[in-house]
């Protein structure tokens, strides 16, 4: 709201109003001095009783207060912006879909691409994994892909993301990040080694986030109405490329520039240079899961793209900043369980974990208000049901989980760790980066880690690596 001429200013909440003749009160009231306080004047001096009828006041004042939210647990520190996705290749014998179907077709998203471990005013430019959030505005609800711009995670039991993601950030006793439990958690939960091959390789470190890939990490369904579904992984490509950045760049600008990654976004849609991805997905029928060379419900693994070769879908595009970073961005919220009919999950533990774990998140995150905030509203929002002036159109399809048929005992399971299956795809990984030449980079990102590390502790870790290669073994003992 910016009135012509403005005489004033106040600040409500993160938005700046322009007053003209009017206080910022939820009243509305006019006021001739927004600045104003009513008092009980104290003589001729500044001083006076500030008296409780003076509601302006005190609703500034309390709104103040609570204008700000908790800071997430993990992908504190975010850049954000609107746009759009649009059909390049039809995939309607896959999905019901609407916002899938249909060649051209566009949908409005938003989108929210953050470091995990770091608060909210920490460094862009340090190796750590990005979360790549997406909400899709489609005509049949809001759908959410919460993805990272690594292909794998680092666990497959859900039960130890928590301390996972605790190893990952400050010591509780120092408030330093710290690399004794940085390694603890890895040597001791052995099946994150592929993903911390990615992390420690070139793209650990991403020159922007306009130039990084999203992964969907776990396997999803696309499903039809007439109950045919395929399992599916999700894939975002730059169509611009991916790039990266040294090491030594990286912590200098986390020193000079520590929003270096939030602003190069926005200024490069402020100018014009619009962000595109590629949206694609690897398709596995029903019937090749039991045949398939990885288990395809563990998110430590990628599928193998001879096999399954990339489906081009759609495109991403990132067009426009937010008018209020806190308001469409800081209070956005996803989660893994919003999905339209014609998308859903799959056995993926993990995945179901976090199907409840993101929107407990957000109700423990958010005030009660801030879940109805525009930015988590789709754009068939309704304010109740049942409504005779405004009736709710049904769907004619509802999203159940028809297509899968669960039967066996209850029990406490947790997963095995197997060094002939777990380190082959780490392995793989680890002869591109050799063929590439950058296993000294690989090597250097490694032993940055190894600063202030137990000896007993150092050396575990040095094993630990050295069996996806002995080389590793060898030029990290040299140091």
């Amino acid at each position: 709201m910016v009135a012509s001429n403005p005489i004033s200013t106040l600040a409500n909440g993160n938005l700046l109003i322009f007053v003209k003749y009017t206080d910022a009160s939820f009243t509305g009231q006019p006021s001739e001095n927004p600045g104003s306080v009513q008092q009980i004047r104290y003589g001729e001096t500044n001083g006076g009783l500030v008296v409780l009828s003076d509601t302006q006041t005190i609703e500034i004042l309390a709104h103040f207060a609570r204008e700000r939210i908790p800071e997430r647990s993990v992908h504190a520190k975010a850049a954000g912006a609107f746009g759009e996705f649009e059909v390049l290749d039809d995939i309607s014998d896959l999905t019901d879909a609407a916002f899938l179907t249909g060649v051209g077709k566009k949908t409005p998203i938003l989108a929210r691409i953050s470091t995990v471990g770091g608060e909210k005013g920490s460094a862009d430019t340090v190796r750590d994994v990005r979360g790549w959030a997406t909400k899709f505005y489609t005509e049949e609800g809001i759908q959410d892909f919460v993805f990272n711009d690594l292909p794998v995670f680092f666990i497959r039991d859900p039960i130890k993301f928590p301390s996972m993601n605790r190893s990952h950030k400050r010591h509780p006793r120092t408030n330093i990040p710290e690399n004794n439990m940085f390694w603890d958690f890895h040597v001791n939960n052995p099946e994150g080694i592929h993903a911390l091959t990615h992390l420690f390789g070139q793209r650990g470190i991403p020159e922007s986030v306009r130039h990084i890939n999203g992964f969907s990490v776990h396997t999803y369904t696309l499903n039809k109405s007439d109950g045919s579904y395929v399992y599916v992984k999700w894939h975002f490509k730059p169509e611009d490329g991916v790039k990266t950045m040294d090491p030594e760049r990286a912590a200098r600008l986390a020193g000079t520039d520590p929003d270096y990654h939030v602003r190069d976004l926005f200024n490069s849609i402020e100018a014009g240079d619009h962000p595109t991805w590629i949206v694609s997905i690897q398709v596995m029928q029903p019937e090749e899961v039991k045949d398939a060379p990885i288990d395809i419900f563990d998110c430590t693994f990628t599928w193998p793209y001879e096999k399954y070769p990339l489906r081009r879908v759609g495109r991403l595009t990132l067009n426009r900043n937010p008018d209020n970073y806190f308001q469409d961005i800081e209070q956005a919220c996803f989660s893994p369980s919003n999905m339209v009919p014609g998308i859903g999950p799959s056995a993926d533990p993990v995945l179901q974990a976090r199907m409840f774990s993101y929107p407990d998140a957000r109700r423990s995150q958010l005030l009660p208000a801030a879940a109805q905030q525009t930015s988590q509203q789709g754009i068939c929002s309704i304010h109740y049901v049942f409504s005779q002036l405004r009736p709710v159109s049904l769907s004619s399809r509802v999203q159940v989980p028809t297509h899968e048929i669960y039967d066996g005992q209850v029990t406490a399971f947790a997963t095995q760790f197997n060094e002939n299956k777990d380190y082959v795809q780490a392995r793989q990984l680890w002869n591109i980066i050799s063929a590439e030449s950058r296993e000294k980079k690989f090597i250097g990102n490694v032993l940055g880690t190894f600063k202030g590390l137990d000896p007993q502790l150092k050396s575990r870790v040095i094993e630990y690596l050295g069996l996806v290669d002995k080389e590793i073994k060898r030029q990290l003992e040299q140091g």
